[in-house]
Formats: C-alpha cells, structure tokens, sequence
C-alpha cells in the first residue's frame, strides 16, 4: 500500500496536512519514507565529521550518538502516537467540523514530532552505515 505522503498540496511534515486531513503515518512508514528518500538529519554534517575521525575514537562517539538518538525516537515515538490518537479521536467525533483549524495546536504538535521522527531516522541511519565501514585507524 502507498502512503499520501502529501494531502491537498502540503507534505506530510507539514501542519496543514494533519489540519485538512491528511493520512497520519505509523513511526515506521516514517522510517520508510525517510529510508526511501535517503533523508539526512539535521546533524548530517556533524555525523560525516565524526566517521572521518580515526579509531578508536569514531567508533566510541558513533555509538554514543547512536543511543542518544535511539533514547530520543523512543520518547519522540510516544509522544506522536499520543497526538496521532487524540487527532484520530477528535476526527471521529460526529459534532465536530471536518476540517479543524489550520493553527491549532495539535497540529503543529504532530508535525514538529513528525520532524523530530525523520530526523532521529536519518540520524540512525547514517550512523549505521558509517558503523558498517572501517575506520582509519591512523587519523
């Protein structure tokens, strides 16, 4: 099945996506979306710059970069089902209007979590593939 990563002319991170009605994606059809558009994070930079470090340093700092994003999408996943829930909820209820107010709090919410999911993807990922190479053992 193909996710609508893009609903009435935003895309999926957008606040108006989830405000017109746009799909909410599971965290791993965010995993994938990333994985399939080679997503890099905000810290691509940051990360590259640690891998051209030499052994065993890069590896000690990879692996610490790997938790800290691993604890973050943990806290971040939970947090964006709280708020995929409690938009579900608030859609479904009959007396409320369709197409709830572009600014409202939920939906900006959802989105920046969205972004916080994306990039933790991207994070891990490049890690992973730095971690899967040999590192310069001389610097």
């Amino acid at each position: 099945m193909t996710q609508a990563y893009e609903h009435k002319g935003y895309p999926v991170g957008h606040c108006c996506y989830y405000g017109l009605g746009g799909a909410i994606l599971k965290p791993k059809a965010i995993r994938d979306y990333v994985r399939a558009n080679a997503g890099r994070g905000y810290m691509a930079d940051d990360i590259e710059d640690i891998g051209r470090m030499a052994e065993p340093k890069r590896s000690v700092k990879l692996r610490e970069l790997k938790l800290k994003f691993r604890d973050d999408l943990a806290s971040d996943g939970a947090r964006y089902r709280q708020l995929a829930h409690q938009i579900r909820k608030e859609r479904n209820q009959s007396d409320l209007p369709k197409e709830a107010p572009i600014a409202s709090c939920i939906h900006m919410a959802i989105s920046l979590k969205f972004a916080h999911l994306y990039n933790g993807f991207a994070h891990l990922g490049q890690i992973e593939a730095l971690l899967s190479q040999q590192g310069d053992l001389f610097g």
